[in-house]
């Protein structure tokens, strides 16, 4: 099974490749035609055109394109993304000190959508053609017109100001010094067997994961309720009932398993609007993660750090789905036969 886990990754990852270079060009030239001097932060008031030619020189940005981009594919190769114009530090040091976080609360958003559409698209299934389908079936559609963004507010409304339950600000509480491990706090602290510390940073993720995952959870109840419909009409399900087994062991044990393969591949494929919506949440709770940092980027004109980070989320998203891809095949005897 291992070898078969690292066969099927393996080989998307290789045939994500070319589109991950296609990806980055286009972001790249891109951001090139936009009418933007990324020059301007980092020139003084009383510049001359000629310090600005060599300042323009300096950075390689008087080349072709073609050339700037042969230039930084081959330092990107080698782990160089360019130096931020903003902040004065290498690209791949923010990025790498700024992701862990987002990956955390959107991984956790995951977890807790999970935990809300699984139980949410069964009792979409078990009240099909009964009285409590019309009133389930709004509450999922309600539930999914509201945005990630609109839900952080409510809740920042409700649990942080009217009933002041937890925190909706950064990623620990005051005079907390963070742990710099793995840069994940959840499991920082429990390397560093500071439980205090660690209810904390849980505490602070609760909220912003709560309004990515009510954003997220409706369109996987929709999309499993879909599932369980079409699965209650395979043959297997009417072996099982000649059999004598309850209904509600074969939804459990035998339904929902195959159901799941569908709200896999949705899930693989919307993680990248989760990631989306975290850049909004990021903002509204003061969450330190990428989001935030491509907000500031987008403000100073840094062309490079928009830029690396556009080409991490790409690459991001690209892993994603070869995990996604194989996970399916893992868990569909009949690709797992044919891989």
């Amino acid at each position: 099974m291992l070898r078969l886990i690292s066969t099927v990754l393996l080989r998307r990852l290789a045939a994500a490749i070319p589109t991950l270079l296609m990806l980055s060009l286009i972001v790249f030239v891109v951001l090139r035609l936009i009418p933007a001097d990324p020059l301007a932060m980092m020139l003084p008031p009383n510049a001359t055109p000629a310090d600005a030619a060599a300042l323009r020189h300096q950075l390689g940005l008087d080349k072709p394109i073609p050339a700037q981009f042969g230039i930084w594919l081959v330092n990107a190769l080698h782990g160089d993304f360019g130096a931020s114009i903003s902040f004065q530090q290498p690209v791949a040091t923010l990025i790498g000190s700024t992701l862990p976080a987002t990956l955390e609360l959107c991984l956790t958003a995951l977890a807790l959508s999970l935990v809300i559409s699984v139980p949410g698209g069964v009792l979409a299934y078990s009240v099909v053609e009964r009285r409590a389908e019309f009133p389930v079936g709004l509450g999922v559609v309600l539930m999914q017109s509201v945005p990630s963004f609109l839900w952080a507010l409510l809740l920042i409304a409700l649990f942080g100001v009217w009933l002041p339950l937890l925190p909706f600000s950064g990623r620990v509480g005051d005079g907390i010094p963070m742990p710099h491990l793995t840069g994940f706090l959840l499991v920082d602290f429990v390397l560093k067997g500071e439980w205090s510390d660690w209810l904390s940073a849980a505490s602070h993720l609760v909220l912003p994961s709560l309004a990515l995952a009510f954003g997220f959870a409706p369109l996987v109840i929709r999309v499993l309720r879909s599932s369980l419909l079409d699965q209650r009409n395979e043959s297997y399900v009417g072996v099982a009932r000649l059999r004598g087994l309850s209904e509600r062991r074969i939804l459990w044990r035998h339904m929902l398993k195959n159901a799941a393969l569908p709200a896999l591949t949705m899930i693989g494929v919307q993680f990248g609007f989760l990631l989306g919506g975290a850049l909004l949440v990021e903002m509204i709770f003061s969450f330190p993660g990428v989001g935030n940092l491509m907000v500031q980027a987008v403000r100073n004109n840094d062309l490079v750090l928009i830029q690396g980070i556009a080409v991490v989320f790409c690459a991001l998203m690209l892993v994603i789905n070869a995990v996604v891809d194989t996970l399916y095949v893992i868990m569909n005897p009949r690709l797992r036969k044919a891989a």
